[in-house]
C-alpha cells in the first residue's frame, strides 16, 4: 500500500536537501503516481509545495520548540519535522494526533527508532502551543517580521522594501504565498464556436475556466488534476502560460510577415505565442543552448501544429553573422534570478544569493551585447525577465540604450498582488536607423 507521507518526505529531501528543482520533482512524482486517488495526489502536492514555500517560518517554529537547532538535525528528521509542522499549522483537515503519530512512524521506518521520542515531543509541543507562537512583531524590525510571517529570506525582503516600499512589498509577499491559479492560453486562431466547445468540455470534465481581465484568450483553470488532463491541451488548442508572460508578447505588437528570433526560448511559450500572432505568415526561430531544451520546444511546436516556427540549438553568446540585421523582432527573455516566480517555484528563494544578482545581470548584458545586432534598423528588441531586481531589469534597459543604438518605447513591471500575475519585467526598444 502506498504511503503518501513517505512520498512527501522523499520529495522534500530531494528538493531541500539534495537541491533538486521543486517543479521538476513534483511533476515527476505526480506523473509516476497518476493512478492514485485525486485526494491523495492533492495531499502530496499541497504538503510538498507548502513545506517548501513556508520552510523559513517552519524552521523558526522548530527552533522555538526543539532543543536541537534545525541546522544540526539529521536531514531525514529535519524533513519529517518540517512537513509535520506545516500540517499542524496549515492543514486543518489533518488531525494533530495523526500528524504526530504518522511522523513518528516515518522516523522509525527510515531507521531512526531512537529518535521517535524526539520527533513526537517536538511536534506535540508545537501542536499544543500553535495558537500562541511568539512571532516577531512588526514594530522595530520590519524585515524580521516580514521574513518570518511570509517565509522569505531577509535579503530579498530588504531589496523589495527599498524598491517598492513596505505596503507593496507586503502585498507581493502575501501573493507569493497564495494559491497560484493555473493559467492557460487558448489559441487565438481558434474559431469562436470551437473555443466555446472547448470551454464546455472543460466544464464537463469538472474544471472551471475564468477569463482574465486583460486578455480575452487567457483563462484561470480550477479543478485540473494534471495539465495533461485539460481538454485541448494534447491537441495544441491551449497552452499553460502565465498571463504576464502573454502580456509580454502583446507588448511587442507583432505584425504579419515578420521575421522573429527568440534567443533564449525554452520551453517555447512566448515563441509559440509570437508564431500565432503572425497568422501563418513570417517565421519565428526559437533558439536555446542545449539539445534537451530544443527537444522540449520541438515537442510543443509539434503539438501546436504551427509551421512558421522552428527550434534550433544555439548559444546566445555566440554571434551568428549571417543573422545580423535580419530580424524585425528579437525576443530576449533572458536567464534571470527568477524572484518573480517564487510563488510557483518556492525553492528559488533558497538557491539565489545576493552575489548571484550581479553575476546574472552581467550575463544578461553579455547576451544583449550580441543579440541586439540581429535587429533590423527600425526593428524591435523585446527584453524581458521573470524577476524583480533593479539590476536585471531597469538598469539593464538603461545600459542597453546608453551603449547601443536603441530607444525605449515602453517598459512595465508586473507585480504579484497588484497585477494578478507572477512577477515579470518587459521593455520594448526600437533600433535607431
Amino acid at each position: 500500500m502506498i504511503n503518501t507521507r513517505e512520498i512527501v518526505l522523499d520529495c522534500i529531501i530531494e528538493i531541500l536537501e539534495k537541491k533538486q528543482y521543486s517543479h521538476q520533482v513534483i511533476k515527476q512524482v505526480l506523473d509516476k503516481y497518476a493512478y492514485l486517488d485525486k485526494r491523495e495526489r492533492s495531499f502530496i502536492k499541497r504538503t510538498v509545495e507548502g513545506t517548501i514555500e513556508r520552510c523559513i517560518e517552519l524552521d523558526y517554529v522548530l527552533n522555538l520548540y526543539s532543543k536541537v537547532p534545525v541546522s544540526k538535525m539529521k536531514p531525514v528528521i529535519r524533513s519529517i519535522l518540517r512537513m509535520g509542522v506545516y500540517q499542524l499549522l496549515y492543514m486543518d483537515g489533518v488531525p494533530d494526533s495523526a500528524v504526530c503519530n504518522e511522523s513518528v512512524k516515518l522516523a522509525a521506518k527510515r531507521g531512526f527508532v531512537n529518535l521517535k521520542g524526539f520527533v513526537n515531543g517536538v511536534l506535540r509541543s508545537v501542536a499544543k502551543k500553535k495558537k500562541e507562537i511568539p512571532y516577531p512583531v512588526r514594530e522595530g524590525n520590519i524585515t524580521a517580521y516580514l521574513s518570518i510571517t511570509y517565509s522569505m529570506r531577509p535579503w530579498i525582503v530588504e531589496r523589495w522594501l527599498a524598491s517598492y516600499g513596505e505596503a507593496q512589498t507586503e502585498e507581493i509577499l502575501a501573493e507569493l504565498l497564495s494559491e497560484r491559479p493555473l493559467t492557460i492560453r487558448i489559441r487565438e486562431d481558434l474559431a469562436p464556436a470551437k473555443k466555446q466547445e472547448l470551454l464546455e468540455e472543460m466544464n464537463r470534465a469538472g474544471m472551471e475556466a475564468e477569463q482574465t481581465k486583460e486578455l480575452p484568450y487567457a483563462y484561470h483553470i480550477k479543478g485540473a488534476d494534471r495539465v495533461e488532463s485539460i481538454p485541448g491541451f494534447k491537441e495544441g488548442k491551449c497552452f499553460v502560460q502565465d498571463a504576464g508572460s502573454m502580456a509580454i508578447i502583446e507588448a511587442a505588437e507583432i505584425k504579419t510577415g515578420q521575421t522573429i528570433i527568440d534567443v533564449c526560448a525554452a520551453p517555447g511559450g512566448k515563441a509559440l505565442h509570437a508564431a500565432e500572432k503572425l497568422q501563418n505568415t513570417g517565421m519565428v526561430t526559437a533558439r536555446d543552448v542545449s539539445e534537451h531544451k530544443v527537444l522540449l520546444m520541438e515537442e510543443n511546436i509539434k503539438r501546436s501544429g504551427l509551421t512558421n516556427i522552428r527550434a534550433q540549438i544555439q548559444d546566445a553568446l555566440v554571434l551568428q553573422e549571417e543573422e545580423i540585421e535580419k530580424a524585425d523582432l528579437v525576443i530576449a527573455d533572458l536567464p534571470c534570478s527568477g524572484l518573480g516566480v517564487i510563488g510557483r517555484k518556492g525553492d528559488i528563494k533558497y538557491r539565489i544569493e545576493p552575489a548571484d544578482i550581479e553575476k546574472i545581470a552581467g550575463l544578461q548584458r553579455r547576451i544583449l551585447s550580441v543579440v541586439w545586432q540581429y535587429v533590423k534598423p527600425g526593428g524591435k528588441l523585446l527584453y524581458s525577465t521573470c524577476t524583480l531586481t533593479e539590476e536585471e531589469n531597469h538598469e539593464n534597459t538603461a545600459w542597453l540604450c546608453e551603449n547601443f543604438p536603441f530607444q525605449l518605447i515602453k517598459e512595465r513591471t508586473f507585480l504579484p498582488g497588484k497585477d494578478g500575475t507572477d512577477g515579470f519585467y518587459l521593455a520594448v526598444l526600437t533600433k535607431i536607423s
